[in-house]
């Protein structure tokens, strides 16, 4: 899904294209958030990267639509019901912030894309690389269930 903006400072008419994405808090029993190391290929951004899962929201689909198919796609699991959070409205993107609880072991989830996933407490973020400002989205997360 695409937006056009009017560009900061063009010309007048001047429009540039904003993306839409969405993307998933799994949060387990003992509160921590499930993420994923991205691929250390260097033609993709954010390489070697911590990151929520979650995708680009394509032409015509709902960002509800999106993060369903991400998570089929992406980890074989089954989003449908999750709960929308919020909606960021970072510099390159809209991104729709779903949250749904997970109890299962990192290890045992088939994962296609990425090199790992990891269960993080909210004292392990600091200081960890996370890719795309989530490193902002987990921070209200936590914050909001102090």
């Amino acid at each position: 899904m695409e937006k056009r903006i009017a560009e900061p400072g063009g010309t007048r008419g001047q429009t540039s294209v904003k993306r839409s994405g969405a993307s998933i808090i799994f949060v387990n029993p003992r509160g921590e958030v499930l993420l994923f190391l991205r691929d250390d290929k260097p033609e993709i951004p954010y390489p070697e990267m911590w990151d929520l899962p979650g995708g680009h929201v394509e032409e015509g689909e709902t960002p509800e639509a999106c993060i369903v198919r991400e998570m089929l796609e992406e980890i074989e699991t089954d989003v449908a019901g999750c709960a929308f959070v919020r909606m960021y409205d970072f510099p390159d993107r809209y991104e729709h912030i779903f949250l749904m609880p997970l109890d299962r072991d990192a290890a045992d989830i088939p994962l296609h894309e990425g090199q790992r996933l990891r269960w993080f407490a909210h004292h392990e973020l600091s200081g960890l690389p996370i890719a795309y400002g989530f490193d902002q989205v987990l921070a209200d997360f936590f914050d909001a269930f102090r």
